[in-house]
């Protein structure tokens, strides 16, 4: 089956086999920064160049689900498309490149597939709440739950391209810039908290590029290893200080890093200020007892994927 995940700030596919066990094993697993999301959060529609850059990736996309013939294909989009006046233009397109229609989901739905790929490779989950934070390029899902599925999950408008552009405009910031930006973060976290109940975790994942990146940082890296990167339990100490550095460091400083993909270059910043005020947060509200988050390299891609093979989307 095929699953693609076209967010603010890249597209994804994972084309992948499912074991008569239920487990996927990866055949393809592609990412292309195309920033579909520039500019979305001050004018409200998507770009033309953005949306150029989207329909070329799709269309390579398209061939590669042709050729290794997948059965199904789900395309889900987040949260830029689902922010912008002008998002059939985006719905057409992407149907006439792939012959299925792009799904424009809601945060809730975004947040559950998180969960769902998420937890598909940790150790087999108990009652013990876990939650998993999906940091991306327009939103930030919040979803905590355990065995028995999601018990409660937050959207919420915060990313490492929308903080960008709403704050980070110095390079690099100035302190002014990111206490502005961290009063919009902190305000999320609230209207997360107010549904989903951070302090009932007893494990901290986080997924996605962001947090990928800042954990390649962490470990010292001199190129991007997934599979260095997944599963590494890093501790609120290190990826806080990991993300002090990333933050104040300059553009071309950071290009400088073996493992910076050029797409989050000037991104990363702002996805970096999100995860430390979310660890802050979290070692606040659990009066310490949580010290550490896992790394996963596997979310709503993941998630995506799985719920073709279980025939929701076919």
């Amino acid at each position: 089956m095929a699953a693609i995940d076209c967010g603010t700030n890249s597209i994804r596919l994972l084309i992948a086999d499912r074991s008569d066990a239920g487990a996927l094993s990866d055949v393809v697993r592609e990412m292309k920064v195309v920033r579909l999301g520039q500019g979305v959060d001050a004018t409200g529609e998507l770009a033309p160049e953005a949306l150029e850059r989207t329909f070329a990736a799709a269309k390579d996309y398209a061939d590669l689900i042709r050729e290794h013939s997948a059965v199904g294909t789900r395309f889900v989009a987040t949260s830029a498309s689902r922010d912008a006046r002008n998002r059939k233009v985006f719905v057409d397109g992407i149907k006439d490149l792939l012959g299925v229609e792009p799904e424009v989901i809601s945060g809730d739905e975004e947040a559950a597939l998180s969960f769902a790929g998420a937890a598909s490779v940790l150790p087999a989950l108990g009652a013990k709440p876990v939650l998993v934070v999906d940091l991306g390029g327009g939103s930030t899902e919040f979803v905590v739950g355990n065995s028995d599925g999601v018990i409660a999950a937050r959207s919420v408008d915060i990313g490492c391209v929308r903080i960008t552009e709403r704050h980070l405009k110095s390079d690099p910031p100035t302190e002014a810039e990111i206490m502005a930006a961290q009063h919009d973060i902190n305000a999320a976290i609230d209207l997360a908290a107010s549904v989903v109940p951070l302090e009932s975790a007893a494990t901290v994942v986080g997924v996605a590029g962001s947090i990928t990146t800042i954990t390649a940082h962490v470990l010292g890296l001199k190129s991007y290893d997934s599979v260095a990167i997944h599963g590494q339990d890093v501790s609120f100490d290190d990826a806080i200080a990991a993300c002090t550095e990333l933050l104040g460091m300059t553009r071309d400083a950071r290009a400088q890093l073996g493992y910076m993909h050029p797409g989050r270059i000037d991104v990363i910043g702002a996805g970096a200020l999100v995860w430390r005020t979310i660890l802050e947060r979290l070692r606040e509200v659990s009066n310490g007892t949580l010290s550490s988050a896992v790394t996963s390299e596997h979310d709503i891609l993941d998630g995506i994927a799985l719920s073709v093979a279980a025939g929701a989307r076919p």
